[in-house]
């Protein structure tokens, strides 16, 4: 493991501060999203932007195959809190069963997922278990209308899903049984109003937040992972 790799490592090391001191001499904070007009259409990056600020030492982040991928990424992690995402395979759909998961044995901790609405279709059904369960997680389901990180990769229409009613396919899996609650939003104060709610009154309860963003709404790093992916996919074959 990877871990205990590193252990082994630090003993043989001597310290050396140097790098990371200049780092700090060179270091230029990160800006933040431009400020929207009222009720104008939700960007990921405000999306992301409000989500770091929910973070403490008693959450956790989940991270989906896709942009979520990059833009959690950039989030700040407080000391404590919990971290994953499954780079090594891209199993689309991944988070679901891992949020199910990690909530149920992570029980001292709020477990926020970041979930594109592709990788939601192949295993929504566990929403059932979440519930049955009486897991208070939070997940932000962004609705952008397809398979964005393949659009980067080879754009085509197979890359479109049928679009779902997500928040009412979670309440009929609730169906009125245990604690649950969904939200649609669509701009900047349904979120802020949406995350207020989940933190405050719905704590204790499952919560859904079915976000709406525009289909080319991507991280500049996904559009560069994007390109990268497409050109080495795009080599002739080489024989050996």
């Amino acid at each position: 493991m990877m871990k205990e790799y590193l252990s082994e490592l630090a003993k043989r090391v001597q310290k050396n501060t140097t790098a990371y001191e200049n780092y700090k001499r060179i270091f230029v904070p990160e800006g933040h999203p431009l400020k929207g007009e009222a009720n104008e259409a939700l960007r990921v990056n405000v999306l992301f932007k409000h989500i770091q600020n929910m973070l403490t030492s008693d959450s956790a982040v989940l991270a989906e195959t896709g942009d979520s991928w990059f833009n959690c990424q950039k989030l700040k992690l407080p000391e404590g809190c919990g971290y994953e995402f499954q780079m090594q395979y891209g199993s689309i759909g991944w988070s679901v069963g891992a949020l199910l998961g990690y909530a149920q044995g992570a029980n001292d901790k709020r477990v926020i997922a970041c979930i594109g609405d592709g990788s939601f279709q192949v295993t929504a059904q566990d929403v059932s278990t979440m519930l049955r369960c009486e897991q208070n997680s939070i997940v932000f389901l962004i609705n952008n209308g397809g398979y964005t990180i393949e659009v980067e990769i080879h754009d085509g229409p197979y890359n479109v899903i049928k679009n779902w009613n997500y928040t009412g396919l979670v309440d009929a899996i609730h169906n009125g049984e245990g604690k649950c609650w969904t939200a649609k939003v669509k701009c900047e104060e349904e979120l802020t109003a949406a995350i207020e709610t989940a933190l405050g009154e719905k704590k204790d309860s499952f919560c859904f937040i079915e976000v709406i963003a525009h289909k080319d709404d991507t991280s500049k790093e996904l559009l560069e992972w994007g390109s990268r992916v497409s050109a080495a996919n795009s080599r002739p074959p080489n024989p050996q």
